[in-house]
């Protein structure tokens, strides 16, 4: 079971599934792969239903594993592959997918955002180059404001994906989701971080007109317009504005007073259930997947980056692929949410709701931190309950 992203990326998608179907089944002709496709945005949905009904798919991807690894249906990575296409995985992408150190979600499609910005826009407003600090960030969103730029910088803390953008923040201010602990949202970094968010960029005006609505998708499609001076974006936006004329350039994301941030980690999931007893099926299919060759060709045509080692180094002996090996260079320290939390889809979509209000006029960053902790807490008692 696969998703399927409609006309803005399934059709290249699902090409390459069909590609690495037919090419697995030639190698392995005993074993034959049946493509399930879901939209995007019901994947998740689909497959919760599907195993509440006893009729799981050998292999899914989804955004979320945790509540599967935790009622022991997922087969563990270590009985998948083999111990050196285990350590050929990311570290930082396969702790992720851990629970208690025991890995069971295998990244996919995985990205970590850098600062994009529009170079003839930033010459416009007599900006040498991009921010190091929160204060040059500041600075140059004032200097964009000047010149006319609808939105200097394009904070998205709508609820297509705020919690990437707010996470980012956070971790450039040495704050985040969680601790060892579990979760602390209202630690006082993060307080810090959302509080300089409301008084330095959102009161002036130069994180646009309601950073609470302005998501992702649009947040793009105003850079390409040439309607955003500077912004948090993927690697899939590379493509986008170099077919838009955009002059774009990245840099990694900066801390509060100056140096790079630990970037924001995301990654779709594959998992492989153990209900059909297909062990060695999902093991040979998996391993193929990620070989080199296949892994690089999924992530190379989606915008996305492979997740192993050899990919990478595959990726960076193609020069054409050279706008994306500063987003490889960061994947060793990206930092992610608390996935592998089987509470975290509930907890995500508090923050997707609520986050935003900590920005606006009248808002109190401490309190929205606060009421998410509130949040977080009932998430994981009612997690933790038998069922």
């Amino acid at each position: 079971m696969a998703a399927s992203y409609g006309k803005s990326l399934g059709s290249s998608l699902v090409d390459r599934w069909h590609e690495t179907i037919a090419a697995f089944e030639k190698r392995h002709p005993k074993i034959k792969v049946d493509l399930e496709l879901v939209p995007i945005g019901q994947i998740d949905k689909t497959l919760a239903r599907r195993v509440a009904s006893g009729k799981a798919p050998d292999i899914a991807q989804s955004y979320v594993f945790a509540d599967y690894a935790e009622a022991r249906r997922l087969y563990t990575v270590d009985e998948l592959f083999d111990l050196s296409m285990q350590a050929d995985f990311v570290p930082s992408f396969a702790r992720a997918g851990e629970i208690g150190f025991i890995p069971y979600g295998i990244p996919f499609l995985a990205s970590t955002p850098r600062l994009f910005y529009n170079k003839s826009l930033f010459a416009r407003a007599g900006i040498g180059g991009p921010p190091s600090s929160w204060g040059e960030l500041r600075s140059a969103a004032r200097a964009l404001e000047a010149v006319g730029v609808t939105t200097p910088y394009g904070l998205q803390l709508g609820p297509e994906a705020a919690e990437d953008e707010a996470l980012a923040w956070m971790l450039a201010a040495d704050g985040g989701y969680a601790s060892p602990s579990g979760y602390d949202f209202a630690k006082k970094e993060n307080v810090e971080a959302l509080t300089w968010l409301k008084t330095e960029l959102v009161a002036p005006g130069l994180a646009g007109a309601d950073p609470a609505q302005f998501s992702r998708t649009p947040a793009y499609g105003a850079f390409l317009k040439g309607e955003v001076g500077m912004m948090l974006a993927h690697p899939m936006l590379i493509k986008a504005a170099e077919q838009a004329r955009i002059p774009y350039g990245d840099a990694a994301f900066p801390t509060r007073n100056g140096g790079e941030a630990a970037p924001v980690g995301l990654s779709d999931w594959l998992m492989a259930f153990r209900r059909n007893g297909h062990r060695k099926e999902c093991g040979a299919f998996l391993s193929f997947l990620y070989g080199e060759k296949t892994a690089t060709g999924f992530a190379t045509g989606q915008g996305t980056l492979p997740v192993t080692a050899s990919g990478s180094e595959a990726l960076r002996k193609q020069s054409a692929q050279r706008p994306l090996w500063k987003f490889i260079d960061q994947m060793p320290k990206a930092e992610f949410a608390p996935v592998n939390r089987s509470s975290w889809p509930k907890v995500r979509d508090a923050v997707r709701d609520r986050i935003g209000d900590a920005v606006r006029a009248g808002g109190d960053p401490r309190a929205t931190l606060e009421s998410l902790q509130l949040t977080a807490n009932s998430a994981e008692e009612r997690a933790a309950r038998p069922t």
